[in-house]
């Protein structure tokens, strides 16, 4: 079976509902903020304007 790219890393709130998700093969960070029928996502920022990125180790 082949290995989830994506990984839901953080979860907050219910009916708002905001979500860090890791790209496991790039290792960038993405919000993900939902409200009701609304959502977004984009890439999860540091103070500095640039991607967040997590390094990821294969198990």
């Amino acid at each position: 079976m082949p290995k989830k790219r994506f990984e839901k890393v953080y979860n907050q709130g219910i009916t708002e509902n905001i979500e860090i998700w890791l790209d496991r093969e790039t290792g960038v960070n993405y919000l993900w903020r939902k409200d009701a029928y609304a959502g977004g996502l984009t890439p999860l920022l540091d103070k500095d304007g640039k991607p967040v990125v997590t390094w990821v180790s294969e198990k």
